[in-house]
């Protein structure tokens, strides 16, 4: 069978939970079980095949795998995240490529969520709630008053945010959200509540970088052409109960289970893997035809 089932890497960081490993079977010994890197190829946190090896080291065996539209990135454009926010997550903001590169040497960041679960009340920061100057920025920064002149939105079960690279944003707390983005570790900390790492000192701030790369302004609307998210990097759609698909030879497909569980076929050899909510799956691109079953299923389906 061509399709494989991905192990993740784990993250514990301070503002996590416990659901990612009780409702959505992250078996990790990290406590808080933060993130999950589900569709991995960095090296600050790799995905793994059944048989030990990373998901980089197939790649490099299997040249063709990702498809025709990947072959103008230097490396796999994605990464796939699954966010548990017990606490709110810090104020911060992530480079375009160009910044990132000069100055971090690996790419910049765009990316989308979609949420899973949301308390009742829940929401997140997301730009500015009107345009505002580099000065009042940097004050507002300073004297702890940021948080009054950005975009707080409600949020449930099924939204969608498109979050291009230069874009505040905060996951706040009573939050998960599956998260999909460019392939790249460059978070630039501009608020954090004054929260202590585990070393017992303040977490590090990026203030002259979040200043550089910040656009201060309302998130633009977006047009995707029916999907969730769609740019260079990533096409995102939502599948819901049984669906067939096929994987052609442009990209490969990433399905994120997010619930449910049921069968995945390859039609061409008539190959089945169960299938359930929790799971990453990656079909290298020329798979074919394939189709999965199971009314109860909500999957993200990511090509490029």
């Amino acid at each position: 069978m061509k399709t494989i089932q991905l192990t993740p890497s784990c993250k514990d960081y301070l503002w996590g939970g416990e659901k990612l490993r009780t409702e959505y079977g992250i078996q990790s010994e990290l406590h808080p079980l933060s993130e999950a890197w589900m569709l991995s190829c960095h090296p600050d946190g790799p995905s793994y095949l059944p048989d030990g090896s990373t998901f980089q080291q197939y790649i490099d065996a299997h040249p063709g795998c990702l498809g025709t539209h990947c072959e103008k990135f230097s490396e796999f454009p994605v990464l796939a995240k699954l966010i548990d926010a017990k606490k709110d997550l810090s104020i911060q903001v992530h480079p375009s490529n160009e910044y990132a590169l000069e100055h971090e040497h690996q790419y910049g960041k765009t990316e989308m969520w979609y949420v899973l679960e949301a308390e009742p009340g829940a929401s997140l920061y997301y730009g500015f709630t009107h345009e505002i100057s580099k000065e009042e920025f940097e004050r507002r920064i300073q004297d702890n008053t940021l948080t009054d002149v950005l975009n707080a939105v409600p949020v449930h079960k099924g939204d969608c945010f498109f979050i291009p690279s230069g874009t505040l944003h905060a996951i706040r707390k009573g939050i998960v959200v599956a998260e999909i983005q460019q392939n790249s570790n460059v978070t630039y900390r501009i608020y954090d509540y004054g929260r202590l790492g585990a070393d017992g000192k303040p977490r590090q701030l990026h203030i002259p970088q979040a200043l550089d790369v910040t656009l201060r302004e309302p998130p633009k609307a977006q047009d995707f052409h029916g999907h969730l998210a769609q740019c260079d990097y990533f096409t995102v759609d939502a599948v819901e109960g049984g669906f067939e698909d096929v994987c052609d030879e442009t990209s490969f497909t990433s399905l994120l289970v997010l619930e449910g569980k049921g069968t995945l076929t390859e039609t061409a050899t008539g190959e089945s893997l169960p299938i359930r909510k929790g799971q990453s799956l990656f079909l290298p691109a020329g798979t074919g035809a394939y189709a999965v079953t199971g009314t109860d299923l909500k999957c993200l389906r990511t090509r490029v």
